[in-house]
């Protein structure tokens, strides 16, 4: 399975950007989708994810109400709908996926970038004042 994310760029605060995560060499069918973010001399932190056999998300408390994750099925992609953007929210953003028989709970996922066992290259997302 091979991720590639897109859609950063540079914003205003209070603006909205839309990032993909595209998959390839396999359905995403059975797959958990992980979105975290890094910004420099920090750990990679859990933004949102969906677990895609059973469509249930969860998000870090400080996205809530602003970012929106979801899945089209027949383009293979994640999508990371991000609205009323500020500047914290600045970093790289990576999409990391994995499928196990036994799947973390949900909330696990979206805190833990061990639980992931593919990564894309990530995206630079700048909000900007």
């Amino acid at each position: 399975l091979q991720l590639v994310e897109s859609g950063g760029g540079l914003v205003q605060p209070g603006g909205s950007l839309r990032l993909s995560c595209a998959a390839s060499g396999s359905t995403l069918d059975n797959y958990a989708i992980g979105w975290f973010r890094q910004v420099p001399g920090k750990a990679r932190e859990g933004v949102s994810c969906i677990s895609i056999s059973d469509g249930s998300t969860n998000y870090a408390d400080s996205v809530k109400g602003r970012f929106t994750i979801s899945r089209d099925k027949a383009k293979n992609t994640v999508y990371l709908q991000m609205n009323s953007l500020k500047p914290e929210d600045t970093a790289v953003y990576y999409c990391g996926a994995t499928s196990r028989p036994r799947m973390p709970t949900i909330e696990i996922l979206c805190v833990s970038p061990r639980q992931y066992d593919n990564w894309g290259q990530g995206t630079q997302v700048t909000v900007y004042s």
